[in-house]
């Protein structure tokens, strides 16, 4: 990724609380065009109060979340609704609706947002299934097929609209080892594939080391930012206790040169 690539999104001076309870003070960073960037921290650090923010549902208290320069919580809300537009969001449970084929929920967003005609809407079904790697499955419903396959399919639906801008929550929960990494994979392709710039909140360390190209780790105590960069240039650079503690699960402890070694 080169270094002149403007930002896609920016996040500045941002602060969120609920009654008298910080969740997140003063988070600044950016995610540039076509990278993945990964929000990581452990439980309870406001990841995904941080995404409801980024992605339309919750206001913030302070500061301001730009897209291509546009300060999103101040515009009316047809222009909100224009930028949300641009999103694509696989939530951590999948939200499929149980009594809709995989078929009939791919297509919806289609019926309610494009002008495509009922032919049009079920090629592009069947081209975004087949893109995930579930060819032939859309009449199936989702009691039907396994964890992972639905949470591929709840991405096939999450891309229906060609968004420039993809987000993750928690991609990999409730998934076994083998349909966490298939679904990693997935996530590369969909990058090299769409040309999209993908946001993935997780605290899973095998999906932060295999998909990131960035990431900003919010820490627990201090509801901020305290480490961003490529999540491996963290783990060997670092010199922050905390980020080794989160990146290593506590196996190694950072030196003050940055250094580690085995506990």
């Amino acid at each position: 990724m080169e270094a002149n690539v403007k930002p896609v999104i920016t996040v500045r001076n941002l602060d969120l609380s609920y009654d008298d309870y910080a969740v997140m003070n003063n988070l600044n960073f950016s995610v540039k065009k076509g990278e993945i960037f990964i929000v990581m921290g452990g439980s309870g650090c406001g990841k995904s109060t941080l995404l409801k923010v980024l992605i339309g549902l919750k206001e913030p208290e302070k500061g301001e979340v730009l897209y291509d320069g546009i300060n999103f919580w101040e515009q009316d809300e047809p222009t909100q609704q224009k930028i949300m537009r641009r999103f694509g969001v696989l939530y951590q449970g999948g939200a499929l609706w149980s009594s809709f084929t995989l078929g009939e929920n791919i297509a919806l967003p289609l019926q309610l947002y494009s002008a495509l005609s009922p032919a049009q809407i079920k090629e592009v079904v069947e081209l975004k299934l087949a893109l995930v790697g579930l060819s032939g499955y859309a009449d199936f419903y989702p009691s039907e097929i396994s964890g992972g396959m639905c949470k591929r399919a709840a991405l096939a639906r999450a891309i229906a609209l060609d968004p420039d801008i993809i987000f993750f929550d928690e991609p990999s929960a409730g998934l076994d080892p083998l349909s966490a990494r298939m679904l990693d994979d997935l996530i590369l392709q969909l990058k090299d594939t769409l040309g999209a710039t993908i946001v993935v909140v997780t605290h899973e360390l095998a999906s932060i080391f295999a998909v990131g190209d960035n990431a900003a780790l919010l820490d627990t105590e201090t509801k901020s930012v305290i480490a961003i960069g490529s999540p491996k240039d963290l783990l060997a650079n670092s010199s922050d206790p905390r980020v080794i503690q989160f990146l290593t699960r506590g196996e190694r402890q950072a030196t003050p040169a940055g250094k580690e070694f085995k506990l």
